[in-house]
């Protein structure tokens, strides 16, 4: 007969001040986002309705959302097969790689874009002058930190030199033995890296502002300074938004692992 768990009471108080301290302020916004723009009355829907309708609202999150993927798949694509050497072969540069991960921390965004701005100036116009070239590359930039100490701990906490010994042994190239011993693995410390970078991407202002692109932040933030009611509602939005995207990776992420062993 187990014994029965009982959970102490300042557990349960902690719980309860924590979900608090999440919950109230978006109860409060929902409470706010229902109100009429015209009389002020509560309890309507033609704020989500007016952000919903607003062209700008589908194109700018379209935008955001696309600059994501793009930014976590060269951020998995350089870091995967670097952090992955690193530990096989060359464990001395992880003390190296670890400082130059912070570098990003340092930097304020702001001169950040600045600098590249002007490192960039005189490529290609496609990369340039457009969101999906010179965000993209800015944002692997901001995601460098986070991505990497995830699939660091990730990598730690598997025996690469075995795995990477009993694939060989087998035949298989360092590719197959990367894509199918490796990263089935790590998969959880690339889904964490990967929904790091998702909010940091459908979150970031101050790039996408000074370097004068159309992202969902900027949208935010027009609402927010023209309409009082509705900037509640986009908020709202966004917060479901971002919350749907984080979920679908995570079920994408789940729904390989069968594939990849019925593979095997």
């Amino acid at each position: 007969m187990t014994p029965r768990r009982f959970i102490a009471p300042s557990a349960v108080l902690w719980l309860l001040l924590g979900a608090a301290y999440f919950l109230i302020p978006l109860i409060a916004t929902l409470i706010f986002s229902l109100r009429s723009n015209q009389t002020g009355a509560c309890c309507t829907l033609e704020n989500y309705g007016t952000i919903i309708h607003d062209p700008q609202f589908g194109k700018t999150i379209r935008t955001s959302f696309i600059l994501s993927l793009e930014t976590i798949v060269l951020t998995l694509a350089l870091l995967v097969p670097t952090v992955y050497w690193v530990h096989l072969k060359l464990p001395r540069l992880r003390s190296v790689i670890g400082f130059l991960a912070l570098v990003p921390f340092v930097i304020p965004p702001i001169i950040l874009v600045v600098g590249l701005l002007d490192v960039y100036k005189g490529t290609p116009t496609w990369f340039y002058a457009e969101p999906y070239g010179f965000l993209v590359a800015a944002y692997v930039i901001l995601a460098f930190p986070y991505m990497y100490f995830s699939l660091d701990s990730g990598f730690r906490s598997i025996d690469v030199h075995t795995l990477t010994e009993a694939s060989q042994s087998l035949g298989a190239h360092w590719t197959t033995t990367l894509a199918r011993v490796i990263l089935p693995n790590i998969k959880s410390a690339a889904l964490a890296g990967s929904f790091l970078t998702l909010a940091i991407v459908m979150g970031e202002f101050t790039i996408a502002s000074l370097a004068v692109f159309d992202t969902f932040p900027i949208y935010i933030q027009y609402i927010n300074q023209n309409k009082a009611y509705p900037a509640a509602s986009v908020t709202l939005l966004a917060f479901a938004i971002t919350w749907a995207a984080m979920l679908a990776l995570l079920a994408a992420g789940r729904g390989r692992a069968p594939a990849a062993q019925g593979a095997r």
